[in-house]
């Protein structure tokens, strides 16, 4: 009976290991599993801005916590989370497209079809302005999808 039990507890943390290490590879969260690095995911689709959340309005969803500027937009998310995920976890959507995981400026984003973008910003690469540039956006949509499919379950 002992050894089953021991079992039953070895197989329960080798599997919430492997959750907890499944959202880190599909999400572009810290290791306090917040997402766009505290940004409202409802002031990015419902406003267009972007807005810094506060703790005191969390939400957790598959295991990732988001935050929001106001009870109102917590609320907003708590009844369809699904809508407020960013595409590709959060991570930069250029960079999917092009077959890598960047984290995102959260400043630097794009609103279309109902859904945000992140992109990459640094002195030397403007992965937004990259994006727009192509004057594609569903092929570049559609190749970043494909490609998510892989990156999802990778470190990279």
């Amino acid at each position: 009976m002992n050894t089953i039990k021991l079992i039953t507890i070895v197989l329960s943390l080798f599997i919430s290991t492997s959750i907890v290490a499944q959202n880190k590879m599909a999400n572009n969260i810290d290791n306090s599993n917040i997402a766009l690095q505290g940004y409202s995911p409802v002031s990015y689709l419902d406003m267009g801005i972007a807005q810094k959340g506060l703790k005191q309005h969390k939400s957790e969803h598959e295991k990732v916590v988001y935050y929001f500027t106001s009870a109102e937009q917590k609320a907003t998310f708590d009844k369809n989370p699904a809508k407020y995920k960013p595409q590709y976890g959060g991570f930069c959507a250029f960079g999917v497209y092009a077959g890598a995981k960047f984290r995102p400026d959260p400043n630097k984003y794009i609103v279309k079809d109902g859904k945000y973008f992140l992109y990459l910003y640094n002195l030397e690469l403007d992965a937004q302005q990259l994006w727009l540039a192509e004057k594609d956006h569903n092929k570049l949509v559609s190749v970043a999808n494909k490609n998510w499919g892989k990156l999802s379950t990778t470190h990279n």
